[in-house]
């Protein structure tokens, strides 16, 4: 039988190798400078083109993953970009079986609880690798200091409702109206323990609300899924009329295509959640994964991700996707990945302990 690998015991390892080598640490675990910026060359990309292959693990809605594939691979022929998507919880997991098991088949990593790469930096299974864009251009709060990871896209958790079932006026315009008993059973929320977006929200929301309104909203009859992309499309196939938690991108979509649905930003503040990315440390193709991960945050991918997928972007020399609300204009909760990526199984089980799912 495979032993399930929570946060707890991945911590708990690596606490236990941190102290037999006298490095301990409370929070992150102190680490060398980050290596020079490293810009895109002619050499890294025939070295690219030798390994011929990447393997990118991501979260993201697999139609979003299939077209930044794509984009790398029209932008840099030869190199064959492989999808591995699934939920982040699940991504996690998996990465930290093979890892146990000295199965090495990721080359680039992202995910969108950034808890994940605390832990995997504690773990030293992130290689340190500075694209020249990041560098240059990305805020310090989306960069890991010593280089192992960054910011690859910004995603927020706003509430939304279909207006064939909900009149402007009555919709919900905060968290604390979802517990109105008129919107009973007809909800729908993803789930922590699958999705990183949904347990980042879940612990900004438990943090500034309190547990009590989960305790609250728990017996609102609502529809649990599991993927924060899955809330939306319940939503907008009418099997509910709200979408409690869920990734604004796919209603920037889904707006965007006139579909009937609305986006509200809670007056509360809306959970911002930063999915990382980053190399693994043991990569099969490290050039190649270089070269993506290189690729991925430079100005022109970025853009990409916003204009076909509706992501947000730290990369200052972006524009918002045409018709979405400005960025610099929402109102958004406090992100605190290394409190998720300690209190991961905690927030899990009370979350658990509500909805009994």
């Amino acid at each position: 039988m495979t032993r399930k690998l929570t946060r707890r015991r991945v911590l708990a390892g690596s606490t236990t190798a941190l102290m037999a080598s006298g490095m301990a640490s409370g929070f992150v675990t102190a680490a060398k400078a980050a290596p020079p910026a490293e810009s895109i060359t002619p050499q890294l990309i025939e070295a690219a083109k030798k390994e011929g292959k990447v393997t990118w693990y991501s979260s993201v809605d697999l139609a979003l993953a299939e077209k930044v594939a794509k984009g790398f691979e029209a932008r840099y022929p030869g190199i064959a970009c492989k999808v591995e998507r699934s939920g982040a919880e699940r991504n996690f997991q998996r990465i930290g079986q093979e890892y146990a098991s000295k199965i090495y088949n990721c080359d680039v990593v992202n995910s969108s609880d950034a808890a994940h790469f605390i832990i995997w930096k504690r773990q030293s299974m992130l290689a340190a690798y500075v694209p020249e864009d990041v560098a240059r251009d990305y805020p310090e709060a989306h960069k890991d200091p010593d280089g192992m990871f960054a910011s690859w896209r910004i995603t927020l958790s706003p509430i939304a409702y279909n207006t064939k079932l909900v009149k402007a006026e009555e919709a919900p315009k905060s968290f604390a109206d979802l517990l109105d008993p008129k919107w009973s059973g007809k909800m729908v929320k993803a789930h922590p323990g699958y999705s990183g977006v949904v347990m980042t929200s879940t612990q900004q929301l438990s943090r500034d609300l309190g547990w009590s309104w989960f305790e609250k909203l728990s017996k609102q009859k609502i529809m649990q899924v599991q993927s924060a992309t899955e809330p939306p499309k319940k939503m907008l196939a009418g099997e509910r009329a709200i979408m409690v938690d869920g990734g604004e991108y796919l209603l920037i979509l889904m707006k965007e295509k006139n579909d009937p649905i609305e986006i509200v930003y809670p007056t509360e503040g809306t959970p911002l959640i930063s999915g990382p990315s980053g190399i693994m440390a043991n990569a099969p193709n490290p050039n190649a994964a270089r070269l993506f991960q290189a690729w991925s945050f430079t100005a022109e991918a970025q853009q990409l991700n916003i204009d076909v997928a509706g992501l947000r972007s730290a990369h200052p020399k972006t524009r918002d996707h045409a018709g979405a609300r400005k960025f610099s204009d929402i109102k958004v909760l406090r992100e605190e990945p290394a409190v998720v990526a300690d209190k991961a199984d905690e927030i899990k089980a009370q979350y658990t302990k509500y909805f009994k799912v």
